[in-house]
């Protein structure tokens, strides 16, 4: 089968969704298919890569470290032209997901959506962040959703999520998969050893993106208790973002600091490493469709302490694989961090056993066999014709580009008001300007 996987995040950018990619693109490919991946221009990519079409971006939009495509449809068109796919899966319902769109309705190829994000959670990173913002994500997303010809919830949770918002076309729950050959290995002692963490230190760990959406400011308090009650213990950070200076700010404040270890971003064997060097994954994010770094995390061996939401409650079972807390109560994490770390004898080989079973079934070889399953039955089925200028999609695109009109042109009005008293009183400050 030929499959066209377009994506608005890509290697080398690391992060969640291009991960999933990735491994997807990675994972077909052994199986004997053919994988195109469409997807932005990003620094440090190489200059060529087989099976993969780079588009022009704006890098580091809006102070992230996230690239904006600007999809250039005739180099789009040519190469899906010469690689004759079966199917176009999307994995943004914007940017290069438009293009998706368009690109197979032209060719009346079946479009399937991942829904990976809850993006309304996002909105901060875009000028103009408000409740009418935030709705019309929604919308955008739901819109869509009805116009492929199927769509893949990372879980159960979203599955549900996406019914009630109004998602009313083909729908599957697929969590993304982890590829397993590659969490088998790792080395704890030589990682330790160069990260000057002691051997015998309890490790708490996070992996993720250090940004406002995952919650870390309860997380960092919460972590700061329970190193402050353990001494020994230390704190795991494998990321970066713009979270990083608040959370050192808050374990300074608690007195543990000096118990921070920042590995930055990692990957492959790396990052393997660095979860095999982890006694209990702490992990409090409410915007997740799927907590990747979750199975991740049990892949490696790690078991788990979070907090109640979508797509962590698929993965993690209190009291077997690692402790789920139903709200945010820092004494309770921290209470459930030192439980879990605590555990010895015939209970630690009972979490040990339904961590790995857990991994089991996040397995990459069940994703890529059920998605290729729904591939398979799309393509026998001929995709549904939709009208895309006329859909709900299409209007929530444009009254999303008109509020972040609005926006602007208020800034720019606040801005002029706010220098022109300072431009009066100096007058050869405008004729300098003119």
């Amino acid at each position: 089968m030929n499959v066209a996987l377009l994506t608005n995040t890509f290697s080398p950018h690391v992060g969640g969704v291009a991960r999933s990619v990735e491994s997807l693109a990675g994972e077909y490919r052994r199986l004997g298919h053919r994988v195109l991946v469409v997807a932005p221009e990003f620094e440090g990519a190489p200059g060529h890569e087989e099976g993969v079409v780079r588009v022009p971006a704006i890098v580091h939009f809006n102070g992230s470290d996230f690239s904006v495509p600007v999809p250039v449809p005739g180099r789009v068109a040519a190469a899906l032209d010469r690689f004759a796919p079966d199917v176009v899966h999307s994995h943004h319902p914007f940017l290069l997901g438009d293009t998706a769109l368009r690109l197979a309705a032209a060719r009346n190829l079946p479009v399937v959506f991942t829904h990976h994000t809850l993006y309304e959670r996002y909105t901060h990173y875009v000028p103009g962040d408000s409740p009418a913002m935030k709705r019309f994500a929604i919308e955008l997303a739901v819109g869509y959703c009805n116009l492929c010809d199927a769509v893949i919830a990372p879980s159960e949770s979203v599955e549900a999520l996406l019914r009630a918002r109004g998602v009313t076309v083909a729908m599957r729950a697929i969590p993304t998969g982890v590829d397993l050959r590659l969490f088998a290995g790792g080395d704890r002692v030589a990682y330790r050893r160069a990260a000057g963490i002691p051997r015998d230190a309890v490790v708490v760990g996070h992996v993720g993106r250090l940004a406002a959406e995952k919650n870390l400011g309860f997380l960092t308090v919460a972590v700061a208790r329970f190193l402050a009650e353990h001494p020994p213990a230390r704190f795991l950070l494998v990321g970066s973002g713009p979270a990083l200076e608040a959370i050192r700010d808050t374990l300074d404040r608690a007195g543990v600091a000096d118990r921070l270890h920042v590995a930055g971003v990692l990957g492959g064997d790396a990052l393997v490493s660095a979860y095999r060097s982890m006694d209990v994954f702490a992990f409090a994010s409410h915007s997740e469709t799927q907590g990747m770094v979750l199975a991740e995390a049990m892949a490696a061996g790690v078991p788990v302490v979070a907090v109640d939401a979508s797509g962590v409650r698929e993965v993690v079972h209190d009291g077997e694989n690692g402790r789920l807390l139903a709200r945010d109560d820092e004494a309770a994490f921290a209470a459930a961090l030192a439980e879990v770390t605590g555990l010895a004898g015939t209970a630690r080989r009972r979490m040990a056993v339904a961590v790995a079973a857990t991994a089991r079934q996040f397995s990459l070889e069940h994703t890529a066999h059920d998605t290729l399953e729904l591939y398979r039955l799309l393509v026998l089925a001929r995709p549904s014709r939709k009208e895309l200028e006329g859909s709900t999609w299409a209007a929530a695109r444009r009254r999303l580009a008109e509020e972040w009109r609005i926006f602007r042109n208020i800034a720019v009005a606040a801005g002029g008001s706010v220098r022109r008293p300072a431009q009066a009183a100096d007058p050869r400050s405008r004729l300098e300007r003119s």
